[in-house]
């Protein structure tokens, strides 16, 4: 590893093409796109398209590859989109979608302006000389911001649709972004829930915790987290455990070994089996580097 778990990961990477699955609907109106998150790949998020707005389809989060990309244009014609954080896996489609839809309208926090100064410049030093397509991205700078910055919690119509828009100054970014649409009673978490771990390299890991304990006041019927399947509320009561736990295990004497299977054991089917020596390979790095007393965070 180098200074983060997935960047270097992505100093060895050569991205190979795919096809992204089409979107599926997980509630009247509401459409889930997977990402792809499997070793050896760089990941995109999760993807979900809110389409019964009177104003056309209201996109949260577009990915990092082209092929996810596109799978949201050949679905529907896009009049908005959300980010609900800085990470390039769900804000790399964002250049495709400006191109084939001009005058779309992004949404998303301010704190990518700071990323581009501080941990995109450090991720793009890495990939010079290697075939990476995130180096792009990153120099594409401003053509992956938003041109509305969320500032505060309120609901807000975008594109006809009324959504809960609400901002974590302090969790899995310095600026998270999460979506509660009351008619369905669909919660999209963005980063503040992804499985199989939790990716810490951003992260204030306390506020994130407080964070999760925001989600858990919201009256929701499914969780749509940032990576990984949709949750029912026990799911994420589990996950929001898990996350506790695994905090708690940093900060003592147990082992790296412990806190990957007291993660394991606290999720349970939540993380396939096949995932457990991914999991205990990222958790190993993280643990040591973000989660032990002196670890790197980012809280301010």
């Amino acid at each position: 590893m180098k200074t983060s778990f997935w960047r270097g990961l992505a100093c060895s990477l050569i991205v190979a093409g795919a096809v992204s699955a089409a979107p599926v609907q997980i509630a009247p109106g509401v459409h889930l796109l997977r990402g792809e998150f499997v070793p050896g790949r760089q990941p995109d998020g999760n993807t979900v398209i809110f389409t019964s707005g009177k104003g056309g389809a209201v996109v949260v989060d577009t990915g990092r590859h082209v092929a996810h990309t596109q799978a949201i244009l050949d679905f529907t014609p896009v009049a908005a989109v959300i980010n609900t954080h800085w990470h390039l896996d769900h804000i790399g489609g964002n250049l495709l979608i400006r191109r084939e839809v001009p005058g779309v309208k992004i949404y998303a926090s301010g704190a990518l302006d700071d990323a581009l100064k501080g941990f995109l410049a450090n991720y793009a030093k890495q990939l010079e000389g290697t075939k990476s397509s995130d180096l792009a991205l990153i120099q594409s700078g401003k053509q992956l911001a938003p041109d509305e910055v969320i500032a505060k919690s309120e609901t807000r119509a975008i594109a006809g649709r009324s959504l809960d828009v609400h901002l974590e100054s302090s969790a899995a970014t310095a600026g998270d972004v999460w979506i509660f649409d009351r008619d369905t009673g669909t919660l999209v978490a963005g980063d503040l829930v992804t499985l199989p771990f939790p990716f810490l390299d951003t992260a204030c890991p306390k506020g994130w915790s407080s964070s999760l304990a925001h989600l858990a006041d919201v009256d929701f019927k499914l969780l749509v987290p940032g990576h990984g399947a949709p949750m029912t509320r026990e799911q994420f009561a589990r996950y929001r455990t898990a996350f506790d736990n695994l905090l708690a295990c940093g900060a003592s004497e147990r082992t790296n070994a412990q806190c990957a299977d007291g993660w394991i054991a606290d999720t349970g089917d939540l993380v396939a089996k096949s995932d457990h020596d991914f999991v205990r390979q990222a958790l190993d790095y993280y643990v040591t580097n973000f989660l032990r007393p002196g670890g790197k965070t980012a809280c301010g």
